[in-house]
């Protein structure tokens, strides 16, 4: 539930923020109307934390005004990590803080045993929502990704990106007026990033994001405010809008002219050495959309904080890869028995992976993508059938985990070093010697100069670390690059040095990102892995996204049909069930069924029940009827809560009983 905003406006005059010594904002001005669905952009460490620090009270300004309606409620994401035992919904529904505040005041009216207070608590807490919070914190959880069956497990059963997905859950359950969301989409799929998408374009609210994904920018919304030299700019419109209008301002300077001749010269060589060659046609001609954009935006790129790009490779294999009748997956733990089998999510792969192909891997979360390019670059084992490399296969391979690998006390040239030896003891050639004032000056290339070639990696920002990574993989000058979600921690004017240099690596790109700006620019082809399998995809990402509608819509369908979310809005891509394999017990089956049909009609009646307690709480009463009536109605919720779990219990047993 929602309240609408009220008509006043969040308004910044004359404002300076400092943090220590840094100055963020300087005499900064700018206004934000009810209502209104602002992105808020500018590179790191420009000040957009900070900001969504002003209006949450932790900072306060330094000189200047700054307003808010005071009766204003806001929600944001908690950003550390939870540690419960409580079960997901539970966790979801402590979310909402006015139904908490609700029932905790029914908790007190009925110890003061004051039946007027009672009456007023127990419409309160219906006011509130407790007749569907279970099933709208489900939807929100459901919506970002997760499965039916762990809607009741604990918090602190789920890993580290899922626990956030939770605060994300949680935050978008509080019931608000401002909205604040720094960097919703990073731990997000591309199935979950399109229900959030929908979730946020019908939120009433006035509403703040942070984001380096111009797509999802683009899409939620329609204002931006750019943060740059102290001072706040408000733009009409959303990311592209902000950009092309940006790109009008700095083209106006020479110096930003020279760099975009530049670059432009160096996209237009790409395109002209291999426009001619027909194995290279669809790869060039997607090369010239590149640099349709490139000409508006290379302003904008030309002020990037740097600029990197893929050396020749030293061979290129054809094919790269063949992939044969092979399965994906999980070998057992170390301590399970003697022969206990590998957890196969993806079988019967075919496939050959050919030089200069660029592959956009597409999927639902769960489906098996990331497992999938850790098989093919070592990380894990074949779980059936063979995947063979073909003659000098050099796998420049950016995990999604790749960050937490990094040894947090080393510094970015001890990286440097131990991979110069690594590669030189098993045989290979870097792109430079290995000589120490050779990697300090290719860690330059990447900004990491002066001190901080010696700086902790640890006490380094998401981003820095991310463009640490993009250095060892390209000093090893990779023939294929295997990225999983290589942009979660890279600002927008990086995202864009990345896709430059991706459209320019004259090899193989195996691609898993929920980026579509990338996919769309670095992409020519797509696999979709889903139901166990992985086959091509026939189109582009507008396709895609709306697969992953149509896939939400059977899923909300099946889900209401099983009463398991009345009227709950989900949005995600979970395959169909898998064919069939082993007989189930029609006999079992059928009771369950008939279990589930009787659960029906006495909700049903506890429904009707409780619409006449609430009905009877609407006419004039007595204290003592009031009270009465109250209780009763309390009584009914607490039925229904009952056998609404009841229902999930059985629904999913049935649900298993038909997928198995």
């Amino acid at each position: 539930m929602s309240c609408a905003p009220h008509p006043s406006m969040i308004i910044l005059k004359n404002i300076s923020l400092r943090r220590s010594a840094k100055v963020l904002l300087d005499n900064a001005s700018v206004s934000i109307n009810p209502g209104e669905k602002v992105g808020l952009v500018g590179r790191n460490g420009a000040g957009k934390s900070s900001l969504f620090a002003l209006l949450n009270g932790t900072l306060h300004e330094d000189r200047g005004d700054f307003s808010m309606p005071s009766q204003w409620r806001m929600a944001q994401v908690a950003q550390d990590m939870p540690e419960t035992s409580e079960s997901a919904t539970d966790f979801v529904i402590a979310g909402d803080t006015l139904l908490a505040d609700a029932q905790r005041e029914v908790v007190s009216a009925e110890a003061s045993d004051d039946g007027e207070r009672m009456a007023h608590a127990y419409m309160a807490l219906h006011d509130a929502g407790a007749h569907d919070a279970q099933s709208r914190a489900q939807a929100l959880i459901l919506g970002l990704g997760f499965q039916v069956r762990e809607l009741d497990r604990p918090v602190n059963s789920f890993s580290g990106g899922w626990r956030m997905r939770l605060q994300l859950a949680r935050a978008l359950m509080c019931p608000s007026d401002l909205l604040l969301l720094d960097e919703p989409t990073n731990h997000l799929d591309l199935d979950a990033l399109v229900w959030l998408e929908a979730w946020l374009k019908k939120y009433p609210g006035t509403l703040l994001v942070i984001s380096h994904d111009r797509e999802f920018l683009d899409a939620v919304t329609n204002v931006t405010i750019h943060i740059e030299n102290g001072q706040l700019t408000r733009y009409g419109g959303n990311y592209s809008t902000f950009e092309d209008m940006r790109a009008e301002q700095m083209a106006l300077q020479q110096a930003a002219f020279a760099k975009q001749q530049d670059k432009i010269a160096h996209l237009q060589a790409f395109i002209n050495r291999f426009k001619a060659k027909a194995s290279k046609a669809k790869q060039a001609q997607s090369r010239v959309k590149a640099l349709d954009r490139m000409e508006k935006l290379a302003p904008m790129l030309a002020s990037a904080d740097f600029t990197f790009e893929f050396k020749e490779p030293q061979n290129l294999p054809n094919p790269m890869l063949t992939i044969d009748d092979a399965s994906f997956g999980y070998p057992p733990p170390a301590d399970a028995p003697a022969g206990t089998p590998a957890t196969v999510i993806v079988r019967h792969v075919s496939k050959s992976v050919f030089a200069g192909q660029r592959i956009g891997i597409l999927g639902a979360n769960g489906q098996g993508k990331s497992t999938l390019v850790k098989t093919v670059a070592r990380a894990l084992p074949v779980a059936a059938g063979a995947v063979t490399e073909g003659r000098g296969l050099n796998i420049g391979y950016f995990a999604q985990q790749e960050l937490d690998v990094l040894r947090p006390l080393d510094t970015p040239l001890e990286h440097m070093i131990r991979l110069a030896r690594d590669t030189i003891a098993n045989g290979g050639a870097g792109q430079f010697s290995s000589r120490e004032q050779d990697l300090r000056t290719f860690l330059g290339t990447f900004n990491f100069s002066g001190d901080m070639v010696k700086q902790a990696v640890g006490t380094m920002s998401g981003g820095e670390k991310a463009r640490l990574v993009l250095c060892m993989i390209v000093w090893q000058r990779p023939n294929l690059l295997l990225l999983d979600e290589p942009t979660n921690h890279l600002d927008l004017a990086t995202r864009e040095a990345l896709a430059m240099a991706l459209n320019e690596f004259e090899g193989t790109v195996m691609l898993v990102s929920h980026d579509r700006a990338l996919l769309r620019s670095v992409c020519d082809e797509f696999w979709l892995v889903t139901r166990g399998g992985v086959e091509p995809f026939d189109g582009d990402l507008d396709d895609y996204q709306r697969y992953l509608l149509e896939e939400g819509k059977r899923l909300r369908e099946e889900l209401k049909q099983a009463g398991k979310l009345a009227e709950a809005p989900v949005v995600k891509a979970e395959p169909a069930p898998a064919p069939a394999k082993k007989p189930v017990s029609s006999g079992k089956l059928k009771s369950l069924r008939q279990k589930l049909e009787k659960l029906d009609k006495s909700m049903a009646a506890l429904q009707a029940e409780k619409a006449a307690f609430e009905a009877r709480l609407c006419e004039t009463l007595s204290v003592e009827e009031i009270t009465e009536t109250g209780r009763q109605l309390q009584h009914v919720i607490d039925e229904l809560a009952i056998e609404e779990g009841e229902w999930l219990a059985l629904s999913g047993e049935i649900e298993a009983l038909e997928g198995a």
